[in-house]
């Protein structure tokens, strides 16, 4: 029932591969006399919510680099102004109409609506059309008007035989309720009977007897979705936009207006807890075949299909949906006590293990299917759904959850002043075609809705393979059916690869107007190139350095207009991670920041806008982490259980882990850059020389087959070869650490709380020093950045949640311990004195 915008909480990795559980269903069923076969599909994994796939997460750190804000920086909030839904495609740039009173009028009887047309043979044709927004959403006062709608001109008029319900929106059907609606909600029983006028409404239009069809283009997410459930026949279009999909897990929540009970008697149990464990969209083919839609048309022809099915519907001639046949062996598992007990008992380790038990919506949703199996007819099934929404709804995991959506929602926005109009680059040039510059391009290419996109490099090889990086991702982008055949040719007749030696090289220059430079560490090559574009670009464009570890300042100075010169710090790999930090520097105008801003958001990032400091925000925070990692490690911390700590804690891999995927040479890199840097006591009481060893011995991780843990497969195939302790590695730290004294009783808690508080400390320190605009930005960048326990809404809310005084206490014991590196800032002290809160509400 909850809008679906792209929320940070938290994109939920889908129940991909069903193969796994048919596999174990079917040997079980085998060994009690049944013949499987195990060539179908059923449930796989589900993942909690995280700003990013695990591959992604592991990969998020890069080196460090430094930062320094506009002496202005602090005042540029975001606007709280949010859309009541953003599609994924969206460029972050509307701005909902305002809204006004509603005046009823003969031409217009409804705010949400459009009049109602009635057809010569007795199709009502109903579309929502809420007039103040971009996009339909669900509310009390929409729901209070459809009733009067439903009586007044469709429930009693003897003219209407069946009903189509469609949307007269372009963009979408509907999309949800507003999770603002809820979060304002105080005291969280009260949705118990807000909810419950909702389902009266649906079985109201039920009792009437009129066949109703719903016709879908765009998204129909949550509420959206569950309407069209309530409905006798779906229909919707074939068109991208069109997505279908339940997504309240990602918001710690679960479909209250009876999805639960309504969508796995049309797809089967597997179909259905794959779509609401996930949160995941479901698009028109697979819609069709799953059964979730009864046929899937042009757009031009929604209305008309619908019209004749609800026609048909009133006549006889059209049967109302059926649930599709069910194959023997997914009869076996979902019909069969047998199978549906082994189902169930693979669901429940499948969801403990992928949300360490952090996350309570998977189970609450689960618990509600397996109700409503026990009890099938009635209303219990769907009371006991909406009582366990409202419980849900008062769980601090919900609430961060929601933070973290909200504030990616006001994050959309920015506000560099009023006069400030950001251009929209239509030409984009990426200088660089490695794995950052190829992503870059890609993303650039495939979201932001530019004319073309100019890939350069030295050579004809070096471009070559940048460009053979994007069409391999876009192959399996569109293998796996999550890119249409013609988006990718579309993306990738953008590109235009360019070398040294391209004739006419200055006229593909001429009308750039932002041009992002992603090559290696080199403070000279980073000048020339920005000379060299100066000397062929417009005036206007924009020049964008993804450095790591060079101040956007030093870069700009001397250059001709500096003005223009700004930092964007993308993460790797740049298609998977929604993370973006831009760095002005004192002389970034307003206009070049607000066209960086614009189009980072067109290449679905998330920004976060941050100082011309050591190690922007990400890295900086990262910086005391690894440092402490080190010194857990000289203090004879187990490898194996450093890593269980942050796991349990909520981290996507744990810091042992990340350093091996990431790679030990850039974690190093990122470590003895800020060692140098200007956080001293905070970087001390650890020993970075542990990884450069590593680094010297050619130990890298995973990407040499060999870290902290061995690969058996040289790390390059995904799945192959498990990983083991390193024995050398064992016997290195060993020689490293002789002659430290080990920390007597170092459980798993203790090393969680000191590499946790040095973590959490750095983030506050950073918006007391003004390197981050507000707790929104922090939480945001943490989460996204580093995955961050999204379930704790980021560092700023998991000090809100703990106490700032408890937390202070904690850090201020460890200080008494170990040292000054402990030592909280005056931040966190302040907030700890006063009880104040960083979030307030």
């Amino acid at each position: 029932m909850i809008v679906a915008r792209k929320a940070a909480s938290s994109s939920i990795n889908g129940i991909g591969g069903h193969g796994g559980v048919r596999r174990t269903v079917a040997a079980a069923l085998s060994s009690r006399g049944f013949q499987c076969s195990s060539s179908s599909s059923s449930l796989g994994s589900f993942a909690p919510p995280s700003s990013m796939s695990r591959s992604a997460a592991r990969a998020s750190s890069r080196p460090a680099s430094i930062l320094k804000p506009p002496a202005r920086h602090r005042s540029r909030h975001f606007s709280s102004e949010a859309a009541a839904a953003v599609d994924e495609e969206s460029s972050g740039d509307e701005t909902a109409a305002p809204t006004t009173t509603f005046a009823p009028t003969p031409e217009r009887k409804y705010q949400y609506f459009q009049n109602v047309h009635v057809t010569a043979d007795g199709v009502a044709v109903v579309k929502f059309d809420n007039r103040d927004q971009k996009y339909n959403t669900i509310n009390k006062n929409l729901r209070d008007e459809a009733r009067k709608l439903w009586d007044d001109d469709v429930h009693t008029n003897p003219d209407v035989k069946s009903v189509v319900w469609t949307s007269a929106k372009a963009d979408g059907f509907v999309a949800g309720a507003d999770v603002f609606d809820i979060k304002d909600v105080e005291d969280k029983s009260e949705l118990v009977p807000f909810i419950e006028e909702w389902l009266r409404f649906f079985q109201h239009m039920k009792s009437a007897g009129k066949p109703a069809v719903c016709a879908i283009h765009g998204p129909a997410l949550g509420g959206g979705l569950e309407w069209a459930l309530w409905c006798d026949y779906r229909v919707c279009t074939d068109s991208p936009s069109t997505k279908l999909g339940l997504p309240e897990v990602k918001l710690g929540l679960l479909p209250g207006f009876g999805g639960t009970q309504l969508l796995h008697p049309l797809v089967g149990l597997q179909k259905a807890l794959d779509v609401t464990l996930t949160g995941k969209d479901v698009r028109a083919k697979q819609a069709k075949k799953m059964g979730l839609v009864d046929a899937v048309v042009d757009p031009a022809r929604l209305e008309a299909v619908a019209i004749d099915a609800a026609r048909g519907l009133a006549d006889g001639s059209v049967p109302k949906s059926k649930p599709k046949k069910k194959s023997w062996m997914d009869w076996a598992i979902e019909d069969t006590p047998v199978g549906r007990n082994i189902m169930w008992k693979k669901v429940a380790e499948t969801v403990a293990k992928n949300t360490g038990g952090n996350y309570p919506a998977p189970e609450a949703i689960i618990e509600c299917v397996k109700y409503g199996l026990d009890h099938p007819t009635g209303e219990e099934k769907f009371k006991f759904e909406r009582e366990s929404f409202a419980k849900l709804a008062a769980t601090s995991e919900s609430e961060a959850l929601i933070g973290i959506f909200e504030g990616v929602t006001k994050m959309k926005k920015h506000d560099f002043g009023s006069d400030v109009k950001a251009k929209k680059a239509k030409k984009v040039a990426v200088v660089g075609a490695g794995l950052m510059g190829a992503g870059i391009a890609q993303v650039t290419a495939e979201k932001a809705k530019v004319s073309s996109v100019l890939l350069k490099d030295r050579n004809d090889e070096a471009v070559a393979k940048g460009a053979s990086y994007m069409t391999d991702n876009w192959d399996k982008k569109t293998k796996r059916r999550r890119m249409e055949r013609h988006a990718r040719d579309a993306a990738a007749s953008r590109i235009v690869p360019l070398t040294d030696d391209s004739p006419h090289l200055p006229r593909h220059w001429s009308d750039c107007d932002v041009v992002v430079e992603a090559v290696f560490e080199s403070l000279d090559l980073k000048r020339q190139i920005l000379a060299d574009v100066e000397a062929v670009t417009p005036s206007h464009c924009v020049f964008a350095t993804n450095t790591s570890a060079i101040p956007i300042a030093s870069i700009a100075d001397g250059c001709a207009r500096p003005q223009n010169v700004v930092g964007m710090h993308y993460f790797s790999p740049v298609p998977s991670m929604p993370l973006l930090e831009i760095i002005p520097h004192d002389g970034t105008s307003d206009e070049a920041l607000a066209a960086a801003f614009d189009l980072g958001t067109r290449q679905g990032k998330t920004v976060v806008v941050v100082k011309d400091v050591p190690g922007f925000y990400v890295n900086r925070c990262l910086g005391p982490f690894l440092v402490e990692v080190s010194a857990l490690v000289r203090d004879g911390a187990d490898l194996e259980v450093l890593d269980e700590s942050m796991k349990k804690f909520g981290m996507p891999v744990g810091p042992v882990t990340l350093a091996d995927e990431v790679g030990m040479d850039v974690t190093y890199h990122v470590a003895k850059f800020l060692s140098e840097a200007d956080l001293g006591t905070r970087m001390e009481g650890g020993d970075v020389r542990l990884m450069e060893g590593m680094v010297e011995r050619g130990w890298l991780g995973k990407k040499s087959g060999k870290g902290f843990y061995a690969y058996g497969d040289g790390g390059k195939k995904k799945g192959k070869g498990k990983k083991v302790l390193n024995p050398e590695v064992k016997d290195y730290i060993r020689d490293f650490t002789a002659g430290h004294p080990k920390v007597q009783n170092l459980d798993a808690q203790e090393m969680q709380d000191r590499m946790v508080t040095r973590f959490v400390n750095e983030a506050v320190k950073c918006l007391e020093d003004d390197i981050i605009a507000d707790p929104i930005a922090g939480d945001i960048g943490l989460v996204f950045g580093t995955g961050f326990a999204p379930f704790r809404g980021g560092p700023f809310r998991y000090v809100d949640a703990v106490g700032a005084d408890a937390f202070t206490d904690k850090m201020s014991r460890l200080a008494d311990k170990y040292g000054p590196q402990f030592e909280p800032c005056q931040l966190l002290k302040d907030h700890a004195a006063s009880g104040k809160k960083f979030h307030q509400s």
